[in-house]
């Protein structure tokens, strides 16, 4: 039988050892697809939570304005507490739509689970299992 391959002629143990070998190597791959999805996902929840405070402080600001408004308007009714209005109103819009991207950055990051790593090293371990099963 001259024909066989290499892999014919190894030994149990040295299969056992190159699927050692290639499993470690397996799981550190994994491993740093998860750090990287990881770092991905702490970069968008950073980005979501200073964008939520912005938003806050934004709207804290609206209020604020608000209030001047309000205060112009009792103090005296001129055209002054109609540019605070718009001013407010405005601040307030701003606060809306910061808040907006705020969340869909923050949907985007949770879980904060590599999830893609996760379910690549399952398959993994499948199919590990079926081969070891022929």
């Amino acid at each position: 039988m001259s024909d066989m391959s290499d892999t014919d002629n190894r030994t149990v143990a040295q299969l056992v050892t190159d699927m050692s070998d290639q499993v470690s190597r397996l799981i550190r791959d994994e491993m740093r697809l998860a750090t990287e999805e990881m770092r991905s996902k702490g970069k968008r929840a950073g980005i979501g939570a200073g964008l939520a405070g912005a938003a806050g402080v934004t709207a804290f600001l609206g209020g604020a304005t608000l209030v001047a408004c309000v205060v112009l308007a009792l103090a005296l009714v001129l055209p002054a507490w109609a540019s605070a209005l718009i001013v407010g109103a405005a601040l307030l819009a701003a606060a809306s739509l910061m808040a907006l991207v705020s969340r869909a950055q923050l949907k985007r990051a949770t879980p904060p689970m590599p999830r893609e790593a996760m379910s690549g090293l399952e398959r993994d371990v499948e199919t590990v299992k079926e081969g070891t099963r022929r």
